[in-house]
């Protein structure tokens, strides 16, 4: 096994965010479940961008959004993920780059499927309603990984946003092969309870053949994938399948088992909650930089749980603050 040259490569959807505020009548009126996720065609989401009022555009996606974390704790961060030759694909390469994560996947040709996007509408409580469109993103293919890039990295991080279409889960299966063939671990967020839904049984499949090394998951995710009504029940039946189970519970901090060791760690304060978008994808950022700088257990966590808290005190999913002198790793 050689020194790794990248901290974590992550693999997951390439998606320009579109963020504007909303009343609760808006959801209503759009059918739209507060506080969910939901997929839309490409029809779907032009018309609810045309009913969204002032709207501001960043690049997102879950996997991206940490790297960005990483990047910005400095770490070196890598992403894999499909755009489209078109303006958005544009506005996510730039982004990635200007903040110091390799990404070169090649993009689609012009005049297939647009970049994806995500409409994310914030209420006055800074509940995240997002409705997202994937477009190329789910093209991704296994022909599009850099096998040198994946051996190189300590980490390889995969979203679960991107594990449901065969193209995506087929280059996921391929990077993970490659990252144990290294000795690199591979790390997996469940990323959202929507993700769970028809793809329980190949999240249990590839857990219970040693694919996953670290798991992310909230609570909610938690007890969806196990057959116990107790958080530690819950935690016992998770943490027996995977060396290190990490799970996040919003204001009441999160949870770390490790061969045995349960950590649990308060949230971090924050002065004002305003967004809570990318809160796990930040919490993600803080906890495997800070692993991959050797400290220990519990100061991942807090890592963690430091970097969650400055993300969601601001609009946007990517960092705002110096989150290097936050963590100060």
């Amino acid at each position: 096994m050689t020194s790794p040259g990248l901290d974590i490569l992550a693999i997951g959807d390439a998606i320009v965010d579109v963020i504007a505020t909303c009343d609760e009548a808006f959801l209503a009126e759009h059918d739209l479940p507060k506080g969910s996720m939901q997929l839309l065609s490409p029809r779907q989401a032009d018309a609810l961008y045309a009913a969204m009022g002032s709207a501001r555009e960043t690049s997102g996606g879950s996997a991206a959004n940490t790297m960005a974390g990483v990047a910005a704790m400095g770490g070196q961060a890598a992403f894999i993920g499909q755009i489209a030759d078109d303006q958005l694909g544009k506005i996510f390469a730039h982004d990635m780059h200007a903040l110091g994560v390799a990404f070169d996947t090649p993009p689609l040709a012009s005049g297939t499927l647009p970049t994806g996007r995500c409409l994310i509408l914030v209420t006055p409580d800074a509940q995240r309603t997002m409705n997202t469109c994937p477009g190329a993103s789910h093209e991704l293919r296994a022909d599009a990984l850099d096998e040198a890039q994946i051996r190189a990295a300590s980490i390889l991080y995969l979203e679960g946003y991107l594990w449901g279409p065969a193209g995506p889960r087929g280059a996921m299966e391929r990077a993970v092969a490659i990252a144990h063939d290294a000795g690199r671990q591979v790390a997996f967020t469940v990323s959202e309870s929507v993700c769970i839904a028809g793809r329980k049984e190949g999240f249990a499949r590839m857990i219970e053949a040693g694919g996953v090394d670290l798991l992310f998951a909230n609570e909610d995710e938690l007890f969806q994938m196990t057959a116990s009504s107790d958080l530690d029940g819950a935690l016992a039946e998770m943490a027996a399948k995977v060396p290190t189970l990490v799970i996040t519970r919003g204001p009441a901090g999160a949870i770390a088992v490790e061969r045995g060791q349960r950590i649990d760690i308060p949230a971090a304060p924050i002065p004002t909650l305003v967004d809570t978008t990318g809160a796990g994808d930040l919490f993600a950022a803080g906890f495997l930089t800070a692993r991959c700088r050797g400290v220990g257990l519990a100061r991942q966590l807090r890592t963690g749980a430091i970097a969650a808290a400055e993300i969601i005190s601001h609009f946007g999913a990517r960092p705002e603050a110096d989150l290097k002198a936050m963590v100060a790793l």
